[in-house]
Parts: C-alpha cells; structure tokens; sequence
C-alpha cells in the first residue's frame, strides 16, 4: 500500500502553486490578498518565484493561500 503524506503541499512545486493561484485569482486580487511588490508590480511567475525563493514569510502566505483555494 502506498505511503501517503497528510501535507497538502506535498509533490507541489511552487510554480504549479503559482500559476493555480494566479489562474485561479488572477493577479489583481492576488496582490490584494498578498500584498507583495511582485503581485502588484509587473507580475510573472518568474518573477514571483524568484521573490518566494528568497523570502519565507511571503511563500508561508503563498502557500497559505494555495491550502485554502484547494479546501485544505
């Protein structure tokens, strides 16, 4: 029988997680929910990734998001 993990995020990279949020929301209320320069800016998920990478507590707040737009 396979293991399966009881985190939501597990197997989910965070450009997969961006791009369902940014399709999902769109960047407009995005940047609303998260306020981040990245959102609000000039948004990509290049750009956005490379702002997550470096920053915990946005990417905390990204995933957050992610869990709570799933039903998690």
């Amino acid at each position: 029988m396979p293991h399966s993990s009881n985190d939501p995020l597990h197997g989910v990279t965070l450009e997969k997680i961006l791009t369902e949020l940014s399709e999902y929301y769109g960047w407009a209320e995005l940047g609303q929910r998260i306020d981040i320069r990245c959102f609000n800016f000039d948004p990509s998920v290049s750009s956005s990734l490379k702002f997550l990478r470096k920053t915990p507590w946005a990417r905390t707040k990204v995933e957050a998001l992610y869990v709570e737009m799933k039903g998690g």
